[in-house]
C-alpha cells in the first residue's frame, strides 16, 4: 500500500467542503452532529487515493468526532435559544453517554476498519426504517424508567456513536421520539449531547492512532487535522440553517427527511462492505 503525500490530500480536503455544509444543515436540522454525512465522505475520500483499508474507516470516524465537538456547541446553542433542550435529561444521561464513548473509541480504535463500517451501515438501516415507518403517537407522553435502565440507554448511545463517529443524534433522536419526546426536543437534547461525544471520543481516537503508519499528512492519530480545520468553521455556520428549518417545518417532514437520507447513507456503506469483502475474498 502506497504512502500518502500532500498531493493525495488535495482530493480529501475538496470533500472536506462539501462535507461541511452539508454536514452543518443536518446537524441543526436534525441533532446528528454531522456525522452521518462526514464519515461516509471521508472514507470515499480516502478510499479513493488509496488509503489501507485496515485505517480508512478510523481515519473518518475520528476526523468527524473532532468535527462534532463544536458543530454540537454551534448547533445545541441555536436549540437552546428555542427552548428545544431537556438539560434534566442531558444532566442525567452525560455520565453513562460518557463511559459508552470511552468503550465505544477504544473499539473503534482496535478493531477491523470493516467491523465499523457494518456497525455503520446496520444502525443507520435500522434507524431509518423506524423514522420513515413508525408512526408517533399524536398525544406524547414522556416514559418513565429508573435511572438504571437510562444508564444503559446512555451507554449503548454513547458506545455505538463513538465507534460510527457520530454526534448521538443518529440514535438519540429516535430512541427519545420513541420515549415520548417531541421530535424537535429530541433534535435538540440530542445535538447537545454531541458534545459529549465528539470530545472524549476524538480525544481516543488520536491516542489509539499514534504511530500508526500511511495515515495522511497532517494526522494526529486517527483525527486529519486538515479535513477537520475545513470542517469545522462550515459545519459550525451552517448548523444555525438547520436549526432555523427544524423549527419551520412539519414534525413528520422532519421524521421522514431524516430516515430516507440515513436509508441512502447505509445503502451506499453496504455497498462498499460487500465490495472490500469481495476484495479481500
Amino acid at each position: 500500500m502506497m504512502a500518502l503525500d500532500f498531493s493525495s490530500l488535495l482530493p480529501l480536503l475538496a470533500i472536506a467542503v462539501g462535507a461541511g455544509i452539508a454536514g452543518g444543515v443536518l446537524a441543526g436540522l436534525l441533532g446528528v452532529g454531522g456525522g452521518i454525512v462526514i464519515v461516509p465522505a471521508l472514507y470515499m475520500s480516502l478510499s479513493a487515493v488509496g488509503m489501507d483499508p485496515a485505517i480508512t474507516m478510523q481515519v473518518a470516524v475520528g476526523t468527524s468526532l473532532a468535527t462534532i465537538v463544536f458543530t454540537s456547541l454551534s448547533s445545541g446553542y441555536g436549540h437552546f435559544k428555542r427552548g428545544a433542550i431537556d438539560m434534566d435529561l442531558l444532566r442525567l444521561w452525560a455520565p453513562s453517554l460518557l463511559v459508552g464513548v470511552i468503550i465505544g473509541a477504544l473499539l473503534g480504535g482496535y478493531v477491523s476498519g470493516l467491523i465499523l463500517v457494518g456497525v455503520f451501515a446496520v444502525v443507520a438501516a435500522l434507524v431509518a426504517i423506524d423514522m420513515i415507518f413508525r408512526k408517533p403517537s399524536e398525544d406524547l407522553a414522556v416514559r418513565s424508567f429508573s435511572k438504571l435502565v437510562w444508564a444503559a440507554l446512555g451507554t449503548i448511545t454513547g458506545a455505538l456513536s463513538a465507534m460510527m463517529g457520530i454526534g448521538g443524534g443518529t440514535i438519540g433522536v429516535p430512541l427519545l421520539n420513541f420515549l415520548g419526546y417531541d421530535i424537535r426536543r429530541a433534535v435538540g437534547t440530542s445535538a447537545a449531547i454531541g458534545f459529549i461525544i465528539g470530545l472524549p471520543g476524538a480525544v481516543v481516537y488520536a491516542f489509539t492512532g499514534l504511530g500508526v503508519e500511511e495515515l495522511p499528512p497532517f494526522s494526529l492519530g486517527y483525527v486529519n487535522l486538515a479535513a477537520a480545520t475545513i470542517i469545522i468553521p462550515l459545519t459550525s455556520c451552517f448548523a444555525h440553517v438547520g436549526v432555523k428549518l427544524a423549527h419551520s417545518i412539519p414534525r413528520r417532514a422532519l421524521r421522514f427527511a431524516f430516515g430516507i437520507f440515513l436509508m441512502i447513507t447505509s445503502i451506499r456503506m453496504f455497498l462498499d462492505l460487500f465490495n472490500s469483502l469481495n476484495a479481500n475474498g
